[in-house]
C-alpha cells in the first residue's frame, strides 16, 4: 500500500513539473509535437524583422542578405521537446504540416548555413533560451494560405549545449497587406531536394517575370537537376525557363492535372 502511494505521488509530482505555463497556448494552424511542453509563451503587438538569408554582425552592425519587415499581432510559443526527440524532428513535422495546409515556404536554412545561433536567439527572437549549437539549428519562414495570406509563421529549432531540444514558433498577423513575397532560390532548391517536388498553387496563370527569375536561379544552383513540370500552363513555364537560360534537356512536361504549377525532381 505504501509503495503504491509512493508511486502515485512520484507520478503526480512528475506531471506537475512537466505542466505547461499557465498562460501557454498552442497555435491554431500547427499541431503540437507529442509530449512537448510549453516553456515560454507571449502575445501582443510587435514588429519583426525576419531574415531571408544568413545573418552576421559586421563592425557591430547586424547584416541580413534579405529580410521581411512587418508589424502586427505576434503570438510566440517555445516548446521543450521530450527526451529522445530531436529539434530537427519537430521542425520537419511542423514544416510538412504547414505545407500540407497550403503555406508558402519563403526561406529555409539549416545548420551553420543559418549563421550565428546567438544572433537568432538574442536579436531576431529576443529569447536567450534559444541559443545553442549552430550545427543543430534550423529556421523556416512561411506565408500562410488564404484566408491568412497576411500572416507569417516562423519556425526555429535548436539543440542547446545541455542537449535539450526546443522548437520556437511565431505567428505574426500583419496589420498591413504583405504584398508579393518571393522565396529565395536556395530555399526552393532545398525544398525540391528534400521533398522531391515543389507545389506552387498560386502559379496558375501565364509565367510572371519575377517567378520565372527565381525558379531559373534555383535550378541553376544545381546544373545536374532535372525536373518535370505539371499544370495547365506547364508548357508556357517550360518555355519561359528555357528562355531564361535553363537547358531544355533538364525540363520535361508532366500531363498530370494539378492546381497551379508543380515541379517534380526526376531521377
Amino acid at each position: 500500500m505504501r509503495l503504491s502511494l509512493f508511486c502515485y505521488l512520484l507520478l503526480a509530482g512528475s506531471s506537475l513539473l512537466a505542466a505547461d505555463l499557465p498562460d501557454g497556448h498552442d497555435h491554431e494552424v500547427l499541431p503540437r509535437f507529442p509530449q512537448a511542453e510549453i516553456v515560454e509563451s507571449s502575445q501582443g503587438d510587435a514588429e519583426r524583422r525576419y531574415p531571408l538569408g544568413g545573418i552576421q554582425r559586421i563592425s557591430g552592425r547586424l547584416r541580413y542578405e534579405r529580410e521581411v519587415l512587418a508589424e502586427g499581432r505576434l503570438s510566440a510559443t517555445t516548446y521543450q521537446l521530450p527526451v529522445g526527440h530531436l529539434a530537427a524532428e519537430a521542425f520537419a513535422q511542423a514544416r510538412e504540416s504547414l505545407l500540407r495546409q497550403g503555406a508558402e515556404l519563403l526561406y529555409w536554412c539549416d545548420g551553420r548555413d543559418c549563421g550565428s545561433s546567438s544572433l537568432w536567439a538574442n536579436t531576431v527572437f529576443g529569447n536567450a533560451r534559444l541559443y545553442g549549437l549552430e550545427e543543430r539549428q534550423a529556421f523556416a519562414l512561411l506565408r500562410l494560405a488564404a484566408p491568412r495570406r497576411d500572416s507569417l509563421l516562423a519556425l526555429y529549432a535548436i539543440t542547446r549545449g545541455n542537449r535539450r531540444d526546443y522548437l520556437h514558433v511565431e505567428q505574426l498577423d500583419a496589420a498591413a497587406a504583405l504584398g508579393e513575397l518571393l522565396p529565395t532560390p536556395a530555399t526552393l532548391l532545398r525544398q525540391l531536394r528534400t521533398d522531391g517536388q515543389l507545389l506552387l498553387p498560386a502559379l496558375s496563370g501565364e509565367p510572371g517575370a519575377a517567378w520565372v527569375d527565381v525558379l531559373a536561379r534555383s535550378l541553376m544552383l544545381d546544373s545536374t537537376l532535372r525536373v518535370a513540370l505539371a499544370g495547365a500552363q506547364a508548357s508556357a513555364w517550360r518555355g519561359a525557363l528555357i528562355e531564361r537560360g535553363v537547358r531544355a534537356a533538364r525540363l520535361e512536361l508532366d500531363e498530370t492535372a494539378v492546381d497551379g504549377l508543380r515541379l517534380s525532381r526526376l531521377p
